[in-house]
Parts: structure tokens; sequence; C-alpha cells
């Protein structure tokens, strides 16, 4: 392969496919899972999704003109960046593409201009910057690169790339020196890792080199870790921290964006507000999502709103990724006949899709805890339903904010009906009138979501404790909307468990809601034990097929 001393079109579109492929490859690796004890992602989640945005926008680019390819990386990198990471990853890429694009190509002189805006762009948007982070490794690979040139002004794009490689390389490996989290936690930072393959993307493209492969075991830290504020024992995004993460794109005038980071200092942190030209991407972790909406809605119009409970966040996307053709579920025939007021539900699994098709919703967006659906999503939903009046059925507390936005971006009257869960959802669904007026319908279902006690069993992903004592990995959790009520070692006695603390002699019904991981001998365990412990409540069981809860459990 010949050895490319500068990079055209074509060969940077070849870096950022590449770059998107080795993401993909290591985000399992570069994943790190928090110290609440059930499964969520984020670091390389977060890159590799912010990367499929970039080459989404790159396929509108038809021509190889680098200037489009260099517009179409910033846009892209801008609006589908996803969490902490994923941001600062796009003002890395913003950056950079800006310094090429002016040029015209790109060189070795060109890249470590690039490296540096770069640099430069990441610890701006950051309010509260802290070393021995992704921060760190990019300013230290700038610095090598723009060393190069200085001592050798002809220095060729390879040479300064690999630099920028071994210092970006060395940089990382101090990290935990620099940042006491990584230390206790034996690790390095992720976004700072996640970067580096970048670099290996590059001399892929420039010189053959091949991208390292993932190492089994590779140890990494949440991708929040560089939001730490100077001090602080751990990530914002811990248990014992701010519990939510809240991220929209802002339509604001560029002189509104000062009050609006003010607005947001006092209401939480992690706060990285990036953009420009009347377009902001925002990310802040808060205990008041509602507040951290009213700052947007105040200076001007917040949109693909997303909500994540950083305490509660599960990998849901892998059920939806590794989705059979036989998982789709059958539209039913009412789906498509007008009515006054139709439903929207937010559900994952086959099954619950079916329940709640078969109590006369009309539209199903796929979405729950860590696949939050953004208003964009659930307003195309609203838009496809047979009713110019309809409610939304959000099945999770961290979609409501998002589903009560939808109502101002359409001709259609739009009500929310606050659902935390399926159960919740379900029971609503008992008053629903589709000829009934969206009002009278959003009163009654509500009214009938608030008398169920919700409750869920899952698997914890790693050793932890709770105010019961200490959790095993692979122990089974019963969790009430309170915290954890049961550690068990199988599904049906953390099951059991859990329904002991909440079922009183004043329930009449047991809603079980089967998932992946439940089996006909556990279910049996859970009806017999409400029959010999509470025999006035009845059970009703469903197959849900969702992911990652063997049970999902409803009391009225």
């Amino acid at each position: 392969m010949t050895v490319l001393d500068q990079l055209v079109a074509s060969d940077l579109r070849a870096v950022v496919h590449a770059y998107k492929e080795a993401l993909a490859a290591h985000r399992e690796p570069i994943n790190r899972l928090n110290v609440y004890p059930v499964p969520d992602g984020d670091t390389g989640t977060n890159m590799s999704l912010t990367l499929a945005s970039v080459c989404d926008d790159l396929e509108g680019v038809v021509d190889d003109d680098l200037a489009e390819v260099c517009r179409a990386i910033s846009h892209g990198s801008l609006m589908g960046a996803r969490g902490n990471s994923g941001v600062i990853l796009s003002q890395v890429l913003r950056g950079l593409v800006s310094v090429i694009g002016e040029n015209g190509s790109c060189d070795g002189p060109t890249f470590a201009a690039g490296l540096r805006a770069a640099a430069d762009a990441a610890y701006q948007a950051v309010m509260r910057p802290v070393e021995g982070t992704i921060l760190t490794v990019v300013r230290e690979a700038a610095e090598a690169a723009e060393a190069t040139v200085a001592d050798r002004p002809d220095a060729s794009l390879v040479t300064v790339v690999e630099a920028a490689r071994e210092a970006g390389a060395a940089a990382l490996a101090r990290t935990p020196e620099l940042l006491p989290v990584l230390a206790e936690a034996g690790v390095v930072d992720a976004g700072g890792t996640g970067f580096l393959l970048l670099l290996d993307a590059l001399l892929h493209v420039i010189d053959g080199r091949p991208v390292p492969e993932p190492e089994p075991g590779e140890g990494v830290v949440r991708s929040d870790a560089h939001l730490v504020e100077p001090g602080g024992d751990q990530p914002h995004d811990s248990v014992s921290d701010l519990r939510y993460e809240v991220m929209y794109l802002l339509e604001a005038p560029d002189e509104a964006i000062p009050g609006f980071k003010d607005v947001w200092a006092g209401i939480g942190d992690s706060i990285v507000v990036v953009g420009g030209d009347g377009i902001w991407n925002c990310h802040i972790h808060t205990d008041d999502i509602g507040a951290a909406i009213e700052a947007g809605i105040d200076c001007g119009r917040p949109r693909q709103i997303r909500v994540t409970d950083l305490m509660e966040q599960v990998e849901e996307e892998r059920w939806v990724r590794e989705a059979s053709p036989e998982d789709i579920v059958e539209v039913p025939p009412h789906v498509t006949e007008p009515v006054t007021t139709a439903v929207v539900a937010v559900a994952t699994g086959d099954g619950i899709k079916r329940i709640f098709y078969s109590l006369g919703v009309q539209g199903i967006v796929t979405g729950g805890q860590s696949m939050n659906p953004s208003t964009a999503d659930l307003l195309a939903a609203v838009e496809s339903v047979p009713a110019e009046q309809v409610v939304i059925l959000p099945n999770n507390k961290n979609i409501i904010p998002v589903a009560e936005q939808v109502d101002a971006h359409t001709s259609r009257t739009v009500r929310v009906v606050p659902t935390r869960g399926v159960a919740e959802g379900f029971a609503a669904l008992m008053g629903y009138d589709p000829e009934a007026p969206a009002d009278e319908n959003a009163k009654e279902m509500a009214s009938l979501a608030a008398n169920v006690v919700a409750g869920e069993v899952t698997r914890a992903v790693r050793d932890s404790t709770c105010e019961l004592g200490p959790i095993a990995e692979g122990d089974y959790l019963g969790i009430a909307r309170d915290g954890i009520k049961a550690v068990e070692r199988t599904a049906a006695d953390a099951a059991c468990k859990l329904l002991d603390a909440l079922v009183t002699d004043e329930h009449e019904i047991v809603t079980i809601i089967e998932g992946e991981g439940a089996t006909a001998a556990d279910t049996r365990a859970v009806t017999e034990w409400l029959a010999e412990h509470r025999p006035g409540v009845s059970p009703e069981v469903h197959h849900g097929g969702q992911p990652l809860y063997p049970y999902l459990f409803g009391i009225e």
C-alpha cells in the first residue's frame, strides 16, 4: 500500500468509516458498567452511536468534495452526539475538520493544527475541565504533533500522526495518576481510549497499519469520569450523585447561551454545551429534569430530548439489535380505523407489544430505559395514528418529560398519562374509551395507573452492596420504586420476596409479566407463593418477552 502524505476527501471518508468500525469492535471493552448492579453501558456505546450519525451524514455527500465531507462530519457529529463522551468527541472531530476543510487538504502541519483546534474545542466544551481524562489525552497528542512539526516543518503526515499516537498512549497510561477515581478502580480513562482509535484509524488509512483488536478484559472507566469536579470522589453518574442525564438539541440564538449555561450551572453538573449558529447540543446531569428542560424553553426550542436514569439504565438496545424477524409483531387492523382519541405507547418486547395492541393501542414506539425515544420519534407516531386527539403512555419515568414536549409540535391534541412502567400502562388502558375526548381519557387512565404498585426482577452484573447487605454478581434483585427489596440466588426467590414486601391484604390483582430468563417452573413457584401467602390476590400471567427483566409486576 502506498503511504499517503495528503488526505483528500475519499481518504477522510475512509478514516471515518474505519473509526466507526473500530469503535464498534471496541464498544463492549470500552463500556464501563457503573457501581449500580444492573446492566448499563455508555462510553463505547455513545462514541459508536456518534460515529454512526457522522457516517449517515456522509451518505448524503455525493461528490468527493473535501469541504462538503468536512461539513458533513461536523454536522453529523453535532446532531448525533450521545452522552458526555459523544459530545466531547463531536468537538474533537469538529475542531479537526474545521482546519482540514479550510486548508483544502491535510498534510503533517495541517493535521497538527487540526489536532490543536480539536483539543481547544474539547476543553471549551466542558464548563469545569479536569485533567486525567480524554481532554488530557487529546491535548498531549496535539502538543506532540505540534512539537514534531516545529522540529521538522516538512514532517510527513504519517510521522506527525505517529507522534500524536505515541504521546496520546503515554497520556492515557498516566490518567490514573491524575484522577484518583481511575487509580482506585485500577483503570484508564475510557474516552481517551476511544479517542486513540481515531489515530489508529488514521494510521490504517494512510500507512496500512492494522487497527488494534480489543483485548480480553481490557479495563476502562466510565465516560463521564472526565467531568468529575475537583475534589470529587467519583463520576457524577454514580448512584450516590446526581441521578438523571438530560440531553437535547437546542435551537437558540448564540447570545442566549451564556445565560442558559448559568441557569444549568445552578441545577446540575457534568454540563457540556456545544455548537453554534443557532443550534446547540446540550448535556447535563441533574436531579431536576423539568428545570433542565425549562431552561431550554426559556431561551429557545429544545428538541430530540433524551432523559436517562443513571441508576437504572439498562442495555435494551441489545434486544433491538439482536431481534430476529420472528420477533416482529403483527399489526392488528384496528390501528388504521379512525377514532376520536388514539393511544401511542412506548414498549419493548414482542409479548408486551401484542398486549398493548390487544388493549386498543394504535401506535407503538420501541424504547425503554436506555433507549429513550426522542420527541421526534413520539411525534412521528402521533402523526401516524388515525385520530386528531392522542394519549401517550411513556411507560418509563424518564420518557415522561420527553413525551410532554410533543403537544407543542403538532396540530393534534396530545395528552400524556405519566405511566412509569408497563404494568401501569396496562392498567391505564382499562379506562381507555376510543370515542371519548383526550382530556377525559387522560384523566380516567391516569387515575387507574396511579393505583398500581410496580416491581421488577433483574440480575446483578457485578458485585455491589445495598441496604440489605452485599450483592454478588449473578444475584437476582427484586426492585421496587423506592429501591432494592430482595437479593436472592434465584429469580423465583427474588420475585417472592419482592411480592412479600409489596403485596398487602388490600390488593386484589397481581399482573405477572414474564420476560427473558423467566421459566415455567419459576412462574409456578411465584403463583404458588401467592396462593399460600396472599390467598385473596388473583395472579394474571402474561408473556412480555422484555429483555433483562425476567419478571415485571403490577399490583392493584
